[in-house]
């Protein structure tokens, strides 16, 4: 009975699938190409990744920018941002394939 009560406490502790958020992003690109990642690969601005502060590396987000529409799938495999208020950054690649050009808010969901 024990067990029981303890198993489904722990049932009940797991977050369901997270709704998506608005958060501020920003991306970076060409200054950082070739350069490690704090997960070890080596940086490719044209890539589909993001830093995120606390994301586990290989995390599925799905970014969109609310004033084009447009959405794409990123993998985190970096840290960061070190700029307070900002919450993601994107490689230039993704951000392109979404239409962002500069620091914006953005929706933020896990795939």
């Amino acid at each position: 009975m024990r067990y029981w009560a303890f198993a489904s406490l722990v049932l009940l502790a797991v977050p369901a699938q997270a709704a998506s958020s608005t958060v501020t992003a920003t991306w970076y690109g060409n200054e950082l190409a070739g350069n490690r990642t704090a997960n070890g690969e080596i940086f490719n601005p044209n890539g589909l990744t993001a830093a995120h502060r606390s994301l586990p590396f290989g995390t599925c987000l799905r970014v969109s920018n609310p004033k084009t529409g447009k959405s794409v799938k990123v993998r985190v495999n970096d840290r960061g941002p070190f700029t307070k208020g900002v919450h993601l950054d994107l490689s230039a690649g993704a951000a392109r394939a979404i239409g962002m050009r500069a620091t914006q808010p953005v929706s933020m969901k896990r795939c």
